[in-house]
């Protein structure tokens, strides 16, 4: 049984180990003032290599540059300098239509406020992502019953998103996220809105998307969220500070 954690340090991409989904080298982010001048350093060379099937949490302070890698990482933005690879493609080298599109095929996002259509039902939420990407109806109702039905809302396909209780709407929101068979599943605190009997459901929800081979990037400042990761990336002052393997639950 061959484990998936890293053989040597995980920030490093060059390590040895199964195949690197995400790659970053010497990834600068600045922001300037509209004069030209430096407002602020968001990254600074941050280096950061996550391979398929990992299950990461992302943490840091306010003003650490989370929100600015969580961006680059989910091809929301750009780096100023350096390099990032997801799934092999040199993101960073695309055009604004063509990172849209490769974001839309590769990515999938969970937020905190689940961002469903009120006016849409379940279903159509869920299957909202392929009609974008030109799928036919059949296979977009297909693939969305299928999606709903893997977390456990098979039944729920003609209710709306007010119908639902907030676990329900972050499992349509989960569902949507994974009909496009993205890459990597990229969720922003996605227990934040939810009571704590709901939130650890979510949670064991996300440890068996883990355990069937998706590969997770999770943000949260809650330390119990982290815990259930496999691996934390903490940043300070936009490096890695600190880079930690908990435990590896998958094994092949």
């Amino acid at each position: 049984m061959t484990s998936l954690a890293p053989t040597t340090s995980p920030s490093n991409p060059t390590a040895e180990g199964p195949e690197v989904v995400v790659e970053l080298r010497g990834v600068r982010k600045t922001y300037y003032k509209p004069d030209g001048s430096v407002m602020v350093e968001a990254l600074r060379g941050l280096d950061l290599a996550i391979r398929r099937g990992e299950y990461v949490a992302i943490m840091g302070s306010s003003g650490s540059g989370k929100s600015t890698l969580m961006n680059i990482l989910g091809c929301l933005d750009k780096p100023s300098e350096g390099e990032y690879r997801l799934d092999g493609t040199p993101a960073n080298d695309l055009s604004d239509e063509d990172l849209s599109r490769f974001r839309g095929r590769r990515i999938g996002f969970v937020f905190q406020a689940f961002n469903l259509i009120p006016q849409l039902t379940v279903e159509e939420n869920v299957a909202a992502p392929l009609f974008y990407q030109g799928i036919k109806p059949a296979e977009r109702r297909e693939r969305s019953i299928e999606s709903l039905s893997l977390v456990g809302l098979g039944d729920r396909l003609g209710h709306r998103p007010r119908e639902l209780s907030g676990g329900q709407q972050q499992r349509v929101a989960i569902a949507r996220a994974l009909v496009t068979n993205p890459v990597i599943l990229m969720a922003d605190e996605p227990t934040g809105n939810l009571d704590s009997t709901t939130g650890e459901a979510i949670l064991q929800l996300f440890e068996k998307l883990h355990a069937d081979g998706m590969t997770i990037i999770m943000v949260t400042h809650d330390d119990s969220v982290a815990d259930r990761c496999e691996r934390i990336v903490r940043l300070r002052d936009g490096v890695v500070e600190r880079d930690e393997i908990l435990r590896s639950r998958r094994t092949s």
